[in-house]
């Protein structure tokens, strides 16, 4: 059942999709909801609304504004955040490690700046993106996912996710982000050992369900979860992204 704060966002997200269709005109191929708000685990004021909008041939300049817009306007109802992707048609329906990406919108509540990427020839992160859109997410205009976005071989996902436990090992004295790092590498870490693209809180109960030990995991979801200001351990961090890089290693025991 929907509670009543993820309609709110869902809500949110068909008014940011239709717009946006709009201005995509006759371009507009999809616009698709992915992340917690489709695939579950959406927390209020925790979860952003993620989009993903492929066009055929591109943006013009006037469109690429308008959408801007669009997301710096509108209500993101109990999100926390609004990511937006927009795509070609080409490069969400040809598999690449680094596919083109059109235009990227952020919008946080804890930055008060919009970030704003436009026309990025190769952005290796993108390639993830997709994967989590055609396997979790549903169109809110548009065709579906499976008619828009080819599948991405899922080592590639694995070897960009493993970039980030790589870059997060000499990052855990960070304390504003570390439960962010504890529970991505919990979502890395179920998607090497099953395939599979699930929200941070399940990721992370998988995760503990695997090893009761990683008191990172169990602190990072208490914060993400309930108690705002729980402490995530740095030597906790580091052990659970040693743990995991050992597991999705090529010839690690997931493998």
């Amino acid at each position: 059942m929907t509670s009543g704060s993820e309609a709110s966002a869902l809500t949110a997200a068909g008014l940011i999709a239709g717009s946006v269709f709009d201005i995509a005109g006759t371009a507009g191929r999809s616009v698709i909801v992915h992340g917690s708000l489709a695939a579950g685990g959406f927390r209020p004021g925790r979860s952003d609304i993620d989009l993903l909008v492929v066009v055929d041939g591109g943006l013009t300049d006037a469109q690429a504004a308008a959408i801007e817009g669009v997301v710096r306007r509108a209500d993101a109802g109990t999100a926390a955040g609004i990511d937006l992707h927009v795509v070609t048609a080409e490069a969400a329906g040809a598999a690449s490690r680094a596919p083109a990406l059109e235009l990227y919108l952020g919008r946080h509540r804890r930055s008060p700046t919009l970030e704003v990427e436009r026309r990025v020839a190769a952005s290796p992160d993108l390639a993830t993106e997709l994967s989590m859109a055609l396997s979790g997410g549903r169109a809110l205009a548009g065709a579906p996912p499976g008619e828009t976005i080819a599948p991405v071989p899922a080592e590639w996902v694995i070897d960009r996710g493993r970039h980030w436990l790589t870059a997060w090992r000499s990052l855990t004295d960070d304390a504003a982000h570390a439960a962010f790092m504890a529970l991505t590498t919990c979502r890395i870490w179920r998607f090497a050992v099953d395939r599979v693209h699930c929200s941070k809180p399940r990721a992370a109960t998988w995760a503990l369900d695997r090893d009761p030990s990683l008191t990172a995991v169990r602190q990072a979801l208490r914060q993400y979860e309930h108690h705002p200001a729980t402490v995530v351990s740095e030597r906790g961090l580091a052990d659970l992204l040693d743990t995991v890089l050992g597991e999705t290693a090529r010839d690690g025991p997931s493998r």
